[in-house]
């Protein structure tokens, strides 16, 4: 059974960066369509940012699209979610999932597999 690992997380002042990474050891990450997903404390879990499995097709929460960039490293089997700019409400727990499927990325689709979740916090 697919078993994602996120990293990266931690704490940072707003305005500051962190990339995450979702890797998949014993896996090929190549072989599935990741998400990131967050969820704020009280919240319902949101897609962040979808990859293809291609890495050509990407699909982004549109209030994220100008500071997250997501990409795959397949030499490296990861995928990374850059953060830009951040701010207090970017707070919460960062999951990365994926799914078998060849198509264009959809974060409102149905992810099967995840990892555990990693905290981001942002404040002064």
């Amino acid at each position: 059974q697919l078993k994602l690992v996120e990293s990266g997380g931690g704490l940072v002042e707003p305005g500051g960066s962190l990339r995450l990474s979702c890797a998949a050891p014993g896996f090929r990450l190549n072989d599935y369509e990741i998400g990131w997903f967050r969820q704020a404390p009280g919240k319902e879990r949101e897609g962040v940012a979808c990859i293809s499995i291609s890495g050509l097709s990407t699909d982004y929460l549109t209030s994220l699209k100008d500071r997250f960039t997501i990409s795959r490293d397949k030499g490296n089997n990861r995928v990374y979610l850059q953060m830009n700019s951040l701010r207090p409400e970017d707070t919460g727990l960062y999951y990365c999932g994926a799914r078998s499927y060849w198509g264009s990325a959809d974060c409102g689709a149905t992810y099967t597999s995840w990892g555990q979740g990693i905290q981001v916090t942002v404040s002064s």
